[in-house]
């Protein structure tokens, strides 16, 4: 009488009885232990990869947005700066011009002297 489990393709032949059968049977039961935690173990690595797939399709979703939102933040800054070195050139001329009234003003009120 002989106990035979297949176990993955294995085949353990475990005699009835002496010590043979008790290391025997220790062997497989080691073996059973082991391919429980090898099964616990790749299920854990297939939910790890699936994680971590999931959580890089996030990344390059972020990643997409964030480049947009970069890419408007620069239009956003150079229209500001083109707008403050407009308003810079249109103070400018506007305070030569004023200096220029400003003579003419005073050339004009000023007595002109008699020859």
């Amino acid at each position: 009488e002989h106990d035979r489990r297949n176990i993955a393709g294995r085949c353990c032949c475990i005699g009835s009885s002496g010590i043979n059968a008790e290391y025997g049977e220790d062997l497989c039961n080691k073996r059973d232990a082991l391919q429980r935690d090898i099964s616990s173990e790749e299920d854990e690595k297939n939910k790890l990869q699936n994680d971590i797939r999931m959580l890089s399709e996030r990344l390059a979703k972020i990643n997409e947005s964030l480049a947009k939102k970069i890419t408007a933040r620069n239009e956003y800054d150079k229209t500001i700066s083109e707008t403050e070195n407009a308003y810079m050139k249109i103070l400018e001329s506007s305070q030569s011009l004023l200096q220029v009234l400003k003579r003419e003003t005073t050339m004009k009120v000023s007595p002109r002297p008699t020859e």
